[in-house]
């Protein structure tokens, strides 16, 4: 559980500087014999600036709470 822990932080303060991300698809408007016309479109795919923070805590709650074997 700890590593879960490690990873939902490292995840978290990447969700803080990184606050989405682009992608592009192609998409085909008119296909009339040999004419073909298709067109691009960006699309961003954002989240919110909590969801890093509640990933930061619920990863450290997870690193602090779990029991050190011995």
């Amino acid at each position: 559980m700890r590593i879960i822990g490690i990873v939902l932080v490292i995840i978290g303060i990447l969700m803080f500087v990184f606050n989405g991300f682009n992608f592009e698809t192609e998409k085909r408007v008119a296909d009339i014999g040999p004419l073909k016309i298709d067109k691009k479109e960006t699309k961003h795919v954002g989240w919110p600036a909590y969801a890093g923070g509640v990933a930061v805590i619920a990863g450290i709650i997870l690193a602090v709470a779990t029991p050190k074997k011995a």
